[in-house]
């Protein structure tokens, strides 16, 4: 008996170290993020509503080169699937995966694709800026710099029809690739909307304090750009023509994921990939910048409190809900990252799965939103 109160003293002052050191190290640990005080609104129901769970992307069919590593972006070119690929590839593949071929290797991480009027493949790319890949396979850089500033971290593009401008995105000029997770805690709104011209070689700044900006369309008749941003769970329009010309509003806002990337089908509707559905020890901390700091320097350590959820929005012109994919299951397509209307299908892409997918457009559209 008398040893054992030895012992329950030993074990508190182990206890208390280990507090004592857990304590430190989140509270002292070195780190570069500065988290910015905001209030997010508060998140939409997944159990009921507009974006109520449902199995509609379950049990998808793949599609293109197998064993491939993050097909994030993605073209459909006459039966061929061109994309971006994590080894700094852009490829190209039969939609039956029997074969592949390798189109350039930036060097880097090509994360948004775009087709210009004149064949060249336009490519966003995270660490080496704006590219353009000419019909002999040669690489130009055509853009790394903006308003004087470095582009830190440039993420998806889309090109006008007549070939004069390149609408792309600066997630962040703080951050650079593979610090998503960083930057969408810290909010620092150091994200851009940018346009470059091909004729004079100039990109100019139509839009900063963005929360990552991240995927890009242009609307009907090119009337104005998209950009979704998915630091606070939004897309935000900058319109180019009319009378509202050089001003921006909000598309849609509290959206129940994050935002990646955007595409238009030419015909009166926007696909939207959420990267991830709203988590709520991220919003509960957003107006504590001391809290978050300690929920970075935890994350060194532990998981990203990210939940695996394949998850897509349909809409329309007016930023109405027409459409609501998800798939929560634990062989999910998931996280998407892109996803395209082609023909008679949906087609997506992902920053970390190993092939593409496809659903029959009619599924998507089935039913209620």
């Amino acid at each position: 008996m008398n040893s054992v109160a030895p012992r329950r003293v030993r074990f508190r002052h182990l206890l208390l170290v280990v507090v004592i050191a857990i304590g430190a190290f989140l509270l002292l640990l070195p780190t570069k993020v500065q988290p910015v005080a905001w209030t997010p609104p508060k998140a939409p129901s997944l159990k009921t509503g507009l974006y109520a769970e449902n199995q509609k992307l379950k049990g998808l069919q793949s599609v293109g080169a197998p064993n491939i590593d993050g097909p994030e972006a993605l073209l459909l070119e006459d039966g061929w699937l061109i994309s971006g690929l994590h080894d700094g590839r852009v490829i190209r593949t039969a939609l039956d995966g029997g074969s592949l071929h390798v189109l350039a290797n930036t060097g880097g991480r090509p994360l948004g694709l775009a087709r210009h009027p004149d064949g060249r493949l336009i490519i966003a790319d995270a660490i080496k800026g704006l590219l353009a890949l000419d019909a002999k396979g040669q690489l130009h850089t055509l853009s790394t710099y903006a308003d004087g500033r470095p582009l830190g971290f440039t993420d998806d593009v889309a090109v006008d029809a007549a070939g004069r401008y390149a609408y792309f995105s600066d997630a962040s000029s703080r951050w650079g690739y593979g610090q998503d997770g960083e930057a969408v805690i810290e909010h620092g709104g150091d994200g851009r909307l940018l346009r470059y011209d091909f004729q004079s070689g100039q990109t100019d700044q139509l839009l900063d304090g963005l929360q990552f900006a991240n995927g890009i369309a242009l609307g009907p008749q090119e009337a104005y750009v998209l950009v979704n941003e998915t630091g606070a769970y939004r897309i935000s329009r900058y319109w180019l023509s009319g009378v509202k010309a050089g001003t921006h509003d909000l598309f849609i806002d509290n959206l129940p994921g994050l935002p990646d990337n955007l595409s238009f089908n030419g015909q009166g509707r926007f696909w939207v990939a959420l990267y991830a559905p709203r988590n709520a020890l991220l919003d509960g901390t957003a107006p504590y910048p001391l809290v978050r700091k300690m929920l970075v320097r935890a994350m060194t350590v532990l998981p990203k409190p990210v939940e695996k959820r394949a998850f897509v929005l349909g809409l329309d012109t007016q930023g109405q809900v027409v459409a609501n994919l998800q798939d929560a299951s634990a062989d999910s397509y998931a996280p998407i990252t892109t996803v395209r209307e082609y023909g008679d299908a949906l087609y997506f892409g992902s920053l970390t799965a190993s092939h593409m997918a496809r659903l029959p457009l009619k599924v998507a559209l089935s039913g209620a939103p």
